[in-house]
């Protein structure tokens, strides 16, 4: 029986990694694309890996990794979008440039990469048999959202709408499309929470003090935060599922999940005393 194909961006490291690591373990030919030459190095010479280097915003880029992976594999059972980037700041002080960016990676590289694979997805005319798409959304893509978490809670939004559009069209071709919406998971991006705070205090002429407070909050929740194999093995599980669901919440955060069934006011008026301290 011949493997499994997947392309996973972003899948050299983090929750990506742990995917990877996860569908090789159960016999599919994994295509690692990602951003990060060093990071795609340690997966070099593995069985049934194939590393791509690509820039998920960049057409070009993302023209060349078709035409890489078009020489590997003629059919792709499940394309992957984990790529993306974290941020914290002012939605007033962050540089426009700044907040595009998020935007740029978290949501126009989702679209990039699915549009660009999407004529590889296996088309079978069952939902059982397909190909399907898996995109990263986030516990902050529902749940209401928090000061100076507003660029990344914007690009993780878009992801939510954007998939649930995604999945009513593809269904008429039989095409699954599953969101992925994950809490506190410990990679790379969640153990960096206390470098991010630090320089968005620093660039924060007006809220770094408020910005300080979260970060102190934000570090505590890092260190509650769940392993990433149990992220992967939801998607595992999801792409051997022959009726997956739409959407996929993998160890919210209980307190933070809460507050998106309070009354907005109340929710304003909690946050204001929090951000005061």
């Amino acid at each position: 029986m011949s493997s499994k194909f997947a392309l996973i961006t972003g899948g050299a490291g983090g929750l990506g990694g742990a995917t990877s690591q996860l569908l090789l373990d159960q016999g599919w030919h994994v295509l690692i694309a990602d951003y990060d030459e060093k990071a795609l190095a340690k997966w070099l010479g593995r069985e049934r890996v194939n590393t791509v280097q690509v820039d998920v915003t960049n057409a070009a880029s993302v023209a060349q990794a078709v035409v890489q992976v078009r020489s590997m594999t003629s059919q792709l059972d499940a394309i992957i979008n984990f790529a993306g980037i974290m941020a914290v700041g002012s939605l007033i002080e962050m540089p426009a440039e700044a907040i595009a960016r998020i935007l740029q990676v978290n949501v126009m590289g989702t679209v990039h990469i699915n549009q660009a694979f999407f004529p590889l997805l296996k088309r079978t005319g069952d939902k059982k048999t397909s190909g399907r798409i898996v995109n990263i959304s986030s516990e902050t893509g529902w749940e209401t959202t928090a000061p100076f978490n507003g660029p990344y809670s914007m690009s993780k939004y878009a992801v939510e709408s954007y998939s649930d559009a995604l999945r009513r069209e593809l269904q008429l071709l039989h095409i699954p499309v599953i969101k992925i919406q994950p809490g506190p998971f410990k990679t790379e991006m969640t153990g960096s929470i206390a470098r991010v705070f630090s320089t968005a205090i620093a660039q924060s002429p007006t809220f770094g003090h408020y910005i300080e407070r979260l970060g102190k909050m934000g570090a505590e929740a890092d260190s509650k935060a769940h392993s990433p194999q149990i992220l992967g093995k939801v998607i595992v599980d999801a792409l051997n599922n022959p009726k997956p669901r739409a959407a996929y919440s993998v160890k919210a955060d209980p307190l933070r999940a809460i507050l998106s069934y309070l009354p907005t006011r109340l929710v304003d008026w909690i946050l204001f005393k929090v951000c005061q301290g």
